[in-house]
């Protein structure tokens, strides 16, 4: 409307020469001219670039909107999360002293445990060698009881018609009762003779080179397991220092 009233008082103004054409009006008549052509024949197509531009933009300040809340909730949740830190940590430093003070009583009874567990094996090592020993030596006069025997047996007359009788008499059934075996009464005379000849010996040189050899094995064990303590040449045990 501004338009067609702006020309249709162009014309008495022109006429009657209040207004004079030049350059500079041409020049903006046809600006003029142009944003009319341009608005009537494009303003849809502009109209839809500009809005679809806006569009885009306020769609990507959203998004980063959105993300800024969502990192500011993440945030806030974490904040939430974190608020009994302090309690928590109080708790942990609760714990850790109590685990100390177990670890400390622990502590304290270990070195006992470990020296009873010493002593004891200590013990059944003596105890072991000790059977070892006996073993050893009944072994011994198992092994020489049946050769002293039978050498008796090959050297006496006597022993060999004895046993010859015997035996036909056990064969025959005629075997008196209460009659003595002469070869088992051998065998006890052997023993008899064995316990007689070891009584008589003091055995003391022996006995001093067993325990010195029973010494001599366990403090290797003693040092090699760490023990609290050793044993002296007399067989006393010892603390370290």
């Amino acid at each position: 409307r501004t338009i067609p009233r702006g020309m249709t008082l162009a014309v008495p103004a022109i006429k009657l020469d209040w207004y004079v054409v030049n350059e500079e009006t041409q020049l903006a008549a046809v600006f003029v001219a142009f944003c009319v052509a341009c608005y009537t024949q494009g303003g849809d197509a502009l109209y839809n670039t500009l809005n679809e531009r806006a569009e885009t933009l306020l769609k990507e300040h959203n998004e980063a909107e959105d993300k800024v809340i969502a990192a500011l909730e993440q945030k806030l949740d974490f904040l939430k999360a974190n608020q009994n830190m302090v309690n928590d940590f109080e708790a942990i430093n609760a714990l850790r002293e109590e685990s100390y003070v177990c670890l400390n009583a622990a502590g304290a009874i270990k070195p006992q445990h470990d020296f009873k567990a010493q002593v004891e094996r200590m013990l059944n090592m003596i105890a072991q060698e000790e059977a070892n020993v006996t073993e050893k030596t009944k072994i011994a006069i198992m092994q020489e009881a049946p050769a002293a025997v039978t050498e008796k047996f090959t050297t006496s007359k006597e022993l060999k018609k004895a046993a010859l009788d015997a035996a036909i008499a056990q064969i025959k059934g005629s075997a008196k009762e209460g009659t003595v075996d002469p070869v088992r009464a051998e065998f006890s005379n052997f023993l008899k003779a064995k316990a007689e000849a070891a009584s008589k010996i003091s055995g003391d040189e022996e006995m001093l080179a067993q325990r010195a050899a029973m010494v001599a094995k366990m403090n290797a064990v003693a040092k090699s397991e760490g023990f609290f303590f050793e044993l002296g040449a007399d067989g006393k045990p010892t603390m370290k220092a």
